[in-house]
């Protein structure tokens, strides 16, 4: 358990990366053990629950022409409240407003996690109706694109650009944040998921940043 016996309740908000997409397969999942979420549950054992809350496609705070129901910004409020109390709230999007249909800058893409930051820091969903602590996980560059170039077009140095977008809004806002491209990458096969071999080096360094924050 954590500290005098109480467990942490940790909500991984996120996109196709969090849902455990296996680019591999024609759309599959990988299985419950090997995604990074349960990676970081298997290292911090009982001192917290991981609450994993991927959705693939889902953007930071827009709604998408082609597909219904993935506007972050909309669905994070009813998601903090259904979990509550939540110590810590992790947040993983971004590589989906990259797509060419929905023309945003780097800029533009931080200030959808910006408006996320706001809703949590306004939720009253921590413990004792506190907010709860935010952790921001900035996406990876984008590799060659194969099976998703016409989705995407030529978004790689503008997902390069993310980084410091985001730094930028998480220091205005005072909030953590962790470039984990200095760590992992995404993988050759189609260019915007993880493959296999990064899921467990993820899960440790989140695993060690959430010992840092919350123990």
């Amino acid at each position: 358990m954590g500290i005098g016996g109480y467990m942490r309740n940790i909500l991984c908000y996120g996109d196709s990366n969090t849902w455990g997409f296996n680019p591999k397969t024609n759309g599959g999942r990988y299985e419950y053990h090997l995604r990074w979420t349960t990676v970081v549950q298997n290292l911090l054992k009982d001192k917290c629950r991981i609450i994993p809350e991927g959705l693939n496609s889902r953007t930071t705070a827009w709604d998408d022409p082609i597909r219904d129901g993935v506007n972050g910004k909309k669905y994070l409020l009813p998601c903090l409240l259904s979990h509550k109390p939540l110590d810590l709230v992790i947040i993983m999007l971004g590589t989906n407003d990259l797509k060419h249909r929905f023309n945003l800058s780097a800029f533009d893409i931080s200030l959808g996690i910006g408006k996320l930051i706001d809703i949590v820091n306004k939720s009253e969903c921590g413990p004792n109706g506190n907010n709860p602590e935010i952790l921001i996980l900035i996406p990876p560059e984008v590799r060659l694109l194969t099976n998703y170039k016409n989705e995407f077009g030529d978004c790689h140095l503008k997902s390069k650009e993310l980084a410091k977008c985001y730094i930028d809004i998480c220091n205005e806002k005072s909030v953590n944040y962790m470039e984990i491209g200095n760590f992992v990458r995404l993988g050759d096969t189609d260019g915007i998921h993880f493959e296999t071999n990064q899921l467990p080096i993820l899960g440790k360094i989140v695993a060690d940043k959430i010992e840092q924050l919350l123990y």
